[in-house]
């Protein structure tokens, strides 16, 4: 126990050390409890994840992130567990999601960070894993955010998946609508690649003929 709160307390020194450094601060608070898929964007920059894990010590939210199996082998990977990795192992019989899905059973009150993007450049849409994971795991999506603009990062509140796909990406597109990056051209829309393709699997409405034939007549 003393050593938890003394690792607590050496996280939350340095977290905030860093966002003074930098000028940032850390905006409004915390989800209570644990239990929920953690996305954080917009992500346009190899920053984002240090400032992620600061405001993460602030707040004494215990984020877990995947890495690599090979990440953690030697030494370095006491680090990395100590910053939150969870080594994961990608194969035909298991892919990531099932593994993560699995994860939120093994640990309770789990906080996963899933990257939404993928990727710091423009991406035309972004991964589904999180919202795959979250459904099956049967907990909510937490919105963390970082805004360059005004220095501050923090959670948004937890958005409870209905499975209506659009209607849920509606919430969390409404919510980064004025969230800018630190390179805001780089932050693609929000927007899954399940939406893209069942828009482009939407026909065309047929053309109306008496408005044709309406239309020729004027």
């Amino acid at each position: 126990m003393a050593g938890g709160s003394a690792t607590k307390a050496v996280k939350k020194v340095l977290g905030k050390t860093f966002l003074r450094a930098m000028g940032w601060k850390p905006d409004g608070a915390a989800p209570e409890g644990g239990g929920y898929v953690l996305i954080a964007a917009p992500h346009t920059t190899n920053w984002d994840l240090p400032f992620t894990l600061a405001l993460s010590f602030v707040y004494d939210v215990p984020i877990r992130w995947m890495g690599k199996h090979t990440l953690f082998d030697g030494p370095q990977g006491a680090f990395f567990k100590w910053l939150g990795g969870v080594p994961v192992v990608r194969t035909q019989r298991r892919n990531m999601v099932d593994q993560m899905v699995d994860l939120f059973d093994e640990r309770e009150g789990l906080v996963l960070l899933v990257p939404s993007e993928g990727t710091r450049s423009r991406a035309p849409h972004w991964k589904s894993g999180f919202y795959h994971i979250a459904r099956g795991a049967d907990v909510p999506v937490v919105l963390g955010y970082l805004d360059y603009a005004r220095k501050r990062g923090g959670f948004g509140p937890p958005v409870e998946l209905t499975g209506d796909v659009e209607k849920d990406m509606d919430v969390i597109r409404e919510f980064y609508a004025d969230k800018l990056g630190k390179y805001p051209e780089k932050f693609g829309p929000v927007v899954l690649r399940e939406e893209l393709a069942a828009e482009a699997a939407t026909p065309e409405p047929a053309p109306d003929p008496a408005a044709d034939s309406g239309a020729s007549r004027k």
